[in-house]
């Protein structure tokens, strides 16, 4: 069987499985297999070439294939998921970052960034794979990073994240985002606090198959309105930002009025609400 057609066999098992985007989840399992990009195995593709593959690997492509059709996330099976410029290694256990918090990850960089001191310091409540924690320690080499999570399983992930980063300015705590007591020697110092937290609802079940059976539960769930966690967040940044500090939130795309008039109750300055690329609203930012 040539690589084309092995490609075709994947894109029919995942088409007819339901699978959103099967030619590109195709091409990125047959890539990951070979070792190489989707560019490259796309260049191959076309010029007809023969990768040589041994029937070990078209043995494991098919396997992975049948993996992806039950709906198994992508990046449990390859191991990675990208995150702005970085490689994440992700699996059971942690949430799988997505594109739309790149959006999040920029306003916090952002604000950082603006800040005229040496070592700005930034904090990131609830860090899972430690995608945005990451994002600001690498694109912000002068700050000073500190990540907590909670989950032991995520922590790992998010532990093994940083080590293979090389970043010297980030560090990984074990602990609730919502305990007082965390990150106390921090308390009234932090120039940026930064969250992505559960926050669906707890009876708005997601209907893709990915999320809702692989992804943890901890990660997904924020109460009866999904903002439980964002006001634990509210209380707990309100005394680990200086004066003037910047809070930004990711939330559901329908949640912007209700964390506004959440932070404006609590008493942050200038709660504005930020959309991602495909705009829908995805952040709000406030001021301490």
């Amino acid at each position: 069987m040539s690589l084309a057609e092995l490609r075709e066999l994947g894109v029919a098992a995942l088409t007819e499985a339901g699978v959103p985007t099967p030619e590109a989840d195709a091409e990125l399992l047959l890539a990951h297999l070979l070792g190489t990009g989707r560019g490259r195995l796309q260049a191959m593709l076309v010029a007809g070439t023969d990768a040589g593959l041994t029937p070990e690997q078209r043995t494991a492509y098919r396997h992975a294939v049948a993996r992806r059709a039950r709906r198994e996330p992508l990046q449990h099976i390859t191991g990675t998921a990208p995150f702005r410029s970085l490689e994440l290694a992700v699996g059971p256990g942690v949430f799988v970052p997505r594109p739309e918090t790149e959006t999040v990850a920029q306003l916090a960089i952002d604000a950082l960034q603006a800040v005229p001191t040496p070592e700005p310091v930034a904090v990131d409540l609830g860090t899972g794979s430690g995608a945005i924690a990451l994002a600001l320690a690498t694109e912000v080499p002068h700050a000073r990073v500190v990540a907590i999570e909670r989950s032991p399983a995520a922590h790992a992930w998010a532990a093994r994240n940083v080590a293979a980063s090389g970043a010297a300015n980030i560090r990984l705590e074990l602990g609730d985002l919502a305990d007082p007591g965390a990150l106390v020697e921090l308390d009234g110092t932090v120039d940026v606090v930064v969250s992505n937290p559960p926050y669906i609802p707890d009876d708005a079940i997601p209907r893709d198959p990915e999320v809702r059976l692989f992804d943890p539960e901890a990660a997904l769930y924020g109460g009866a309105d999904g903002l439980d966690p964002i006001r634990a967040i509210s209380v707990r940044a309100a005394v680990l930002l200086r004066p003037g500090g910047m809070l930004v939130l990711e939330h559901g795309e329908l949640q912007g009025p209700a964390v506004r008039e959440l932070l404006t109750a609590d008493g942050w300055r200038a709660a504005a609400t930020t959309r991602d690329l495909l705009g829908r609203d995805r952040a709000t930012t406030a001021l301490r």
